[in-house]
């Protein structure tokens, strides 16, 4: 039997307020446990909550960049479970009355777009967190996340495979950083993902029954969830068996997933509207503002690089992949003054590759935006070839010269002498009788040779093009 794969995301993303959403407490990300929970966050008698307007202007900022319909009256209701992490008893989240409704984000894979639809985007406080390790045994609660703003982004069940939920995944990363309403860093929990994975045979319209993998923190453990999970679901339903509606964690030293405990459904949290929140109201004046702060989104600005720098779909993809990439290109651009074909190469070429081999971000580049368009100059106006402006490449890596002090301090100026270089190329041609011959009896890869010589005698000064001109005139 043919199967076919039916996917949605449950994508959490931490919203880049620096205090909770229902307190003053900090929300910065490596404080030593339990010191950044106050009596807010914690429930304790007597305190009442206060919703951070910084929180409701995000989920507002984040719903019109995805074109959804924005609640004008939203409610937040108390989700009501028990756990360690959890000292209120219940979470203060929005259930029948979000703040963002639906929406949609375009993906591409292999080359075909598809629409995702977003079915809602909702506010609501993050848990503590339990830990397990070191404890001989036992499990410790750090609390200091509690009441952290998160905005969860619930898709449409409309992925069909799980390289499609990894480009959407990354596209709602990508988003969110653009935006800059979340760091998107997955390593501190920034950004995670809860997938909810069922299959059904081929042309059926029912879905099939689905299982949650909670909290997968990777694009790559996202991937390889899926297709564990798909995996497993199929082998019981081809072997008689059914699958059970339930919750279910990745191991990634296993490459497994592994059941947590039965799914839950809406009525077993027992929501109702917290009573003491009022309702959000989000006024036409407010939306209107934030329209026209929004930023160039991702998939604008990389149509705007593909017709304004001449870029094919994966350069304009690769050079908007982040806004600090996209920022430092067009910085290069703007100082360079030169081809734009010149920056690409330069870009997604030598300083990519640099970065990569160091394991830094572009935000952490030795060579700042301006001082690499100022090596592009020289490359330009024929002050250096490429390959000299490689060792200044270098050198400005190490340190923090520009590229005119370390080419004047170095000695490194191109050779445009023409009488210089026909003197060394006269020798050359002199002391090679063998090669002119071949070269004139029609072997033409010996012209490499000649040029090879002259570069050898200049170390790498002279004008590539000046002597290729030359060579082709003396060589007649």
């Amino acid at each position: 039997m043919e199967w076919e794969t039916v996917i949605g995301l449950e994508i959490h993303a931490q919203l880049a307020t620096k205090s909770k959403i229902f307190s003053g407490a900090s929300t910065a990300y490596g404080a030593p446990p339990n010191t950044q929970a106050c009596a807010v966050d914690l429930g304790f008698p007597g305190v009442l909550p206060v919703l951070n307007k910084q929180a409701v202007r995000m989920a507002v900022i984040f719903g019109m960049a995805i074109e959804a319909e924005i609640a004008p009256y939203s409610v937040f209701a108390r989700k009501n479970y028990f756990y360690p992490d959890l000292p209120k008893g219940y979470q203060i989240s929005q259930f029948e009355l979000p703040i963002v409704g639906n929406g949609h984000l375009d993906i591409q894979v292999n080359g075909v777009s598809k629409r995702i639809g977003v079915t809602r985007a909702h506010l609501e406080e993050d848990a503590g967190k339990s830990l397990h390790e070191d404890f001989h045994g036992l499990t410790g609660i750090d609390l200091n996340r509690a009441g952290t703003p998160l905005l969860e982004i619930v898709s449409e069940p409309d992925m069909r495979s799980a390289k499609e939920a990894v480009a959407y995944m990354k596209k709602l990363h990508e988003l969110v950083r653009y935006l800059k309403i979340c760091d998107g860093n997955m390593q501190e929990g920034s950004f995670r993902c809860d997938a909810n994975v069922s299959v059904r045979p081929k042309g059926q319209q029912e879905f099939g029954t689905r299982a949650e993998i909670k909290n997968i923190n990777s694009f790559k453990f996202v991937e390889k969830a899926i297709n564990f999970e798909v995996e497993r679901q199929i082998d019981i339903l081809e072997n008689g068996g059914q699958i059970v509606q339930e919750t279910r964690l990745y191991d990634a030293d296993k490459d497994e997933t592994r059941s947590m405990r039965s799914k839950e459904e809406a009525n077993d949290y027992r929501y109702f509207p917290d009573p003491d929140l009022l309702p959000v109201i989000v006024e036409e004046s407010l939306k209107q503002e934030i329209k026209a702060e929004l930023p160039e989104l991702p998939e604008a600005k990389k149509q705007r690089f593909k017709d304004q720098y001449q870029q094919d779909e994966e350069t304009a993809s690769q050079l908007t992949a982040t806004m600090e990439m996209a920022d430092y290109y067009e910085r290069v651009v703007k100082n360079a003054n030169c081809e734009a074909k010149l920056c690409t190469s330069w870009v997604t070429g030598t300083l990519l590759g640099a970065l990569n081999k160091a394991g830094l971000e572009i935000s952490d580049s030795p060579i700042e935006a301006e001082r690499l368009a100022g090596l592009l100059q020289r490359i330009a106006d024929n002050t250096i070839s490429g390959k000299i402006a490689k060792q200044v490449f270098e050198e400005m890596w190490q340190g923090n010269a520009g590229a005119d002090e370390i080419i004047e301090a170095k000695g490194l100026k191109q050779i445009t002498d023409t009488g210089a270089i026909e003197v060394i190329i006269d020798k050359i041609i002199a002391d090679n009788p063998a090669q002119v011959e071949q070269y004139l009896s029609g072997k033409d890869k010996v012209f490499g040779f000649f040029v090879g010589q002259v570069m050898k005698a200049t170390q790498g000064k002279a004008n590539p093009g000046e002597v290729n001109k030359m060579l082709k005139d003396k060589l007649k």
